[in-house]
């Protein structure tokens, strides 16, 4: 029996297996560049679903139907079933996959796009107040469903080389499975795609759950003014006319949820946007009008009417820019932090359900604007919400209001609904007598918000038929509504459960105990309870102290430098000159310190770098740094005349093997006559000599030749944005400094990342050999970071304690995770010295600062910075409970965007702190 996809022709089948193993091919390709380039690969990419297309191809062609059994379909996922039986790896992904077919009936097709016989079912019903693109969205399966399954559990390929072993009992003989050539080439290059990790699937809602770097920083700006302890309001602003019971509980609330706030603001599954404007005024009491965005949200809780303030929807960008920059720490930016809490305070979060009645003020028709006034079950008026003038903005905002109400509740009077028109102001039935045109602007509504939810509302048929009942409850309802905010602590919804039936026994109240007994029971119990909590505390520091000692004391130096004021402002060119009399310079620790505080002018580093890498020496007189230069310059010369020589016979020996041969006999005869004239002349083409007098061997050769290619391409790759490196003769600056480092390392060779330590060495020197030097010197200190060094390992053993002792919450958070507690994304900035996450003129500041904290604050400052860059960002790691691949990806996205001075001054507090810790023990 002909497979289902099966060509006729030998010939034709061939060119047909052919192309679809060349399209495997190239989506195999696709996936593994992208993995590569974008150090990850998202579970919706489009790639994976080319991928499982093309092998889906591949699987149905030649597929036996009658392998499958009795009424089945020739669907892969059909043969997956059926080989599930006999092999476990499959029986896995079947069974995952009829558990998501379980949760969904409706979505059996998406397994595979070859089953398309099965009758439709019908459409799942909708939840009220629910839309369809979210609800059918949320359910829907991706195509090729268990080949995408198979793939992310990594067990694609061994499903595959099953098949291809077991091929005579499901494929024809002429199908692509059971070729001993195709079929073993398909599993094979599904390996590499089922050796990578995938990012989790985005959802529907992903801006909501999974949003890029930018979005986080933006909300963590928004909610990161409020302090963690509650501010206490002015003592006027809580008992006004315009507050109430529930406004001000709403307002004291805010600041506590300040983040959730934030992000309820944007659209989302959990809640959805039904109006938006921005620019609305809200006059709050004693205080001028302020404007904001006004926004109204159906979430499954109710309608809620939000108002937040234009500084805080901005982030306060000029008041936090103009202490720090930053977002997170370091700097003074306390003043801005309590004016942000002022703010939050004027932000509005109310619940429709708690609002009665609805005050318009209409000015001129509609044309200037409107205002609104918000009147609560407490009887108390929320603050006046103005809108802008315009046409419609006050009816468009009662329209979605009157929306999101139904069914359970609407607006009395309603709207009225016009044709081509659509909704308008309700008119009324009494025709008013004529009134001056002076008094016709201001046109007042009054809509009453009516809910069934409300006891007048819920009442049952009996109920109904005794209207002695339904008196009592409303005139209960009534009283209880138009009580006042002080008599009132809790909301309606409360209040109305309170309510007792008149037939239902009232609750007897406990009566309070006349001697003192119970009092002293809890005064003794509170006592205990406080005695032992400053128990355990005391234990804990104890533990905690231990760990000092044993962990972080060699992290920091031992004595404290002090930086003052005008040490803040760094070695500017007037110091430099006092410190640097007749070209001596003897301060050395002042010269560092003003560094590791405030950084080098710029106009300086070529100066001051040699002393800070160690090239030139503390207290030497020009003389002896202009000999040293020339010594350096000479040996430089020398070395790079040697290994150029060796490129040379290195190029000239690869030369002939890149050459195609196009006569063989008559090349053999010029070679033997070239290699007579040359034995002749003295030379071996084997060991060829150098300008030196020393013989290159294979070996050697062989090993600089394979350097010279890495060196080749990460010097076209390095930093070809920056100005410095656009002309080619810099690039070749660049390549002479590493090919010379090299020559001299060639039992460690060049590594990746060596090209980005030299660039901005070159860039302030703009000298190859200083620039050299000088990279050596650097290299003492970092070539350890690399593969065949110890040093990482040690760093991230240091940033787990140091974040343990310093940030606890932090650190309990990456222990829940456990998949980054050993810190691997921070192994770009160790290795490079955070060159790759800043912009170059903070490479130069935060260089500088590493250096001279060597011999001020730290030989680890590093650590220090690499805590710092996450303590800014820990706000926003704790609330989205980032895991590993969440984390990198966020500062892959947050590269070159990063405050250094703010990092930087966060970085010497955390010194100081674990300085004066080890000191007070």
């Amino acid at each position: 029996m002909p497979g289902l996809d099966a060509t006729p022709g030998f010939e034709m089948d061939e060119n047909f297996k052919e192309r679809l193993i060349r399209n495997v091919k190239k989506e195999v390709k696709q996936i593994m560049e992208e993995a590569v380039t974008r150090k990850f690969v998202h579970e919706e990419s489009s790639s994976i679903t080319s991928l499982c297309a093309a092998v889906e191809a591949c699987l149905s062609q030649g597929l036996r139907r009658r392998a499958l059994g009795l009424f089945k379909t020739s669907s892969t996922t059909a043969l997956l079933h059926k080989v599930a039986k006999s092999f476990p790896p499959a029986n896995h992904i079947s069974r995952m996959v009829q558990d998501l077919e379980n949760v969904d009936p409706t979505n059996r097709k998406s397994s595979s796009s070859g089953d398309s016989t099965s009758k439709p079912l019908p459409p799942p019903l909708l939840k009220k107040n629910s839309t369809g693109i979210i609800s059918q969205s949320h359910h829907q399966q991706p195509k090729y469903l268990w080949i995408r399954l198979a793939l992310l559990e990594k067990q694609l390929a061994g499903i595959i080389a099953y098949l291809v072993e077991n091929s005579s009992r499901y494929y024809e003989k002429d199908s692509l499975v059971a070729d001993p050539d195709c079929g073993s080439i398909l599993s094979s290059l599904l390996v590499g795609p089922c050796a990578l990790d995938y990012s989790k699937t985005k959802t529907q809602d992903h801006f909501w759950t999974d949003p890029p770097a930018d979005e986080l920083v933006q909300r963590h700006r928004i909610s990161s003014g409020t302090t963690s302890c509650q501010p206490t309001p002015p003592l006027n602003f809580g008992r006004s006319l315009h507050t109430g019971g529930s406004s001000e509980d709403a307002l004291g609330q805010m600041p506590r949820s300040a983040k959730d706030y934030v992000e309820s603001l944007h659209q989302n599954s959990k809640a959805t946007l039904l109006y938006g404007k921005n620019n609305v005024n809200v006059h709050p009491p004693q205080s001028d009008p302020m404007p904001g965005y006004l926004s109204l949200h159906q979430s499954a809780r109710g309608l809620v009417i939000k108002w937040t303030p234009n500084q805080l929807m901005n982030g306060f960008v000029s008041n936090c820019s103009s202490e720090t920059g930053g977002i997170g720490g370091g700097g003074d930016g306390k003043d801005g932090k309590e004016d942000k809490s002022q703010y939050w305070q004027y932000a509005l979060n109310l619940r429709v359900e708690d609002i009665v009645y609805v005050h318009c003020h209409q000015q001129g028709g509609g044309e200037g604007g409107g205002t609104v006034v918000l009147v609560g079950q407490d009887g108390v008026q929320r603050p006046p919400i103005c809108f802008p003038t315009g046409q419609g903005h006050l009816l468009s905002f009662l329209s979605c209001l009157e929306n999101g109400l139904l069914p359970m509740g609407q607006l009395d009077p309603p709207l009225w609904s016009q044709r081509g028109k659509g909704k308008a102001f309700p008119r009324s039935r009494r025709r008013p007598a004529p009134m001056p045109d002076q008094y016709q602007e201001a046109i007042d509504y009054v809509f009453r918000i009516i809910s069934k939810a409300r006891p007048e509302d819920l009442l049952s048929s009996q109920e109904l038929m005794d209207p002695g009942y339904r008196r009592g409850v409303a005139k209960n309802w009534r009283v209880l509504s138009s009580a006042s905010a002080s008599a009132s602590s809790s909301d309606s919804p409360h209040t109305s459960e309170s309510l007792n039936p008149p037939d239902s026994p009232a609750i007897p109240q406990p009566e309070q105990n006349s001697n003192g007994h119970p009092i002293r029971l809890v005064c003794q119990t509170m006592k205990r309870q406080i005695i032992s909590r400053a128990f355990y505390g005391w234990l804990a520091y104890c533990r905690h102290l231990s760990t000092v000692r044993t962990h972080l004391s060699g992290l920091v130096n031992g004595k404290i430098v002090e930086g003052s004021t005008e040490d803040r402002e760094g070695l500017t060119v007037e110091r430099w000159q006092l410190l640097s009399q007749d070209g001596c310079v003897t301060d050395s620790q002042q010269v560092l310190r003003l560094a590791y505080y405030g950084g080098v002018a710029a106009e300086l580093r070529s100066e001051v770098w040699p002393y800070l890498l160690g090239h030139y020496v503390w207290g030497s007189t020009s003389n002896e740094r202009q000999d040293l230069d020339e010594g350096t310059r000479q040996s430089y010369e020398t070395t790079m005349s040697e290994w150029l020589a060796a490129e040379a016979v290195a190029t000239q020996r690869d030369r002939p093997s890149s050459e195609s041969s196009e006569s063989h006999s008559s090349e053999e005869q010029d070679d033997e006559s070239d290699l007579g004239d040359s034995i002749e002349d003295g030379e071996e083409p084997t060991s060829p000599v150098s300008s030196q007098g020393g013989i290159y061997s294979k070996e050697l050769l062989d090993l600089f030749a394979l350097n010279l290619h890495r060196i080749d391409k990460d010097v076209q790759r390095c930093d070809r944005n920056y100005w410095y490196f656009v002309p080619p003769d810099n690039l070749e600056k660049l390549r002479n400094i590493m090919c010379t480092y090299v020559w001299e390392r060639l039992d460690a060779g060049y590594m990746q990342g060596m090209c980005d330590l030299v660039a901005p060495l070159l860039v302030v020197f703009d000298d190859e050999a200083k620039t050299y030097a000088c990279f050596c010197n650097l290299m003492e200190r970092m070539s350890a970071n690399f593969p065949h060094g110890g040093a990482m390992d040690a760093h991230f053993a240091n940033m787990r304690s140091l974040i343990q002792i310093l940030d606890a919450e932090l650190f309990e958070l990456m222990h829940q995770h456990g998949d980054y507690t050993h810190f691997y994304f921070c192994y770009r900035w160790f290795l490079l010295d955070f060159k790759r996450e800043l912009v170059y003129e903070d490479v130069f500041m935060v260089w500088e600062v590493i250096w001279a904290a060597r011999y001020v604050a730290s030989n680890h400052f590093v650590l220090f910075l690499a805590l710092a860059l996450v303590q800014t960002y820990r706000d926003i790691i704790l609330t989205n409970s980032m895991d590993f691949t969440d984390i990198i990806k966020f500062f892959n996205e947050m590269a070159e965007r990063h405050d250094a001075r703010a990092v930087l001054a966060l970085s010497r507090e955390l010194v100081l702190q674990l300085q004066t810790l080890i000191e007070n023990k």
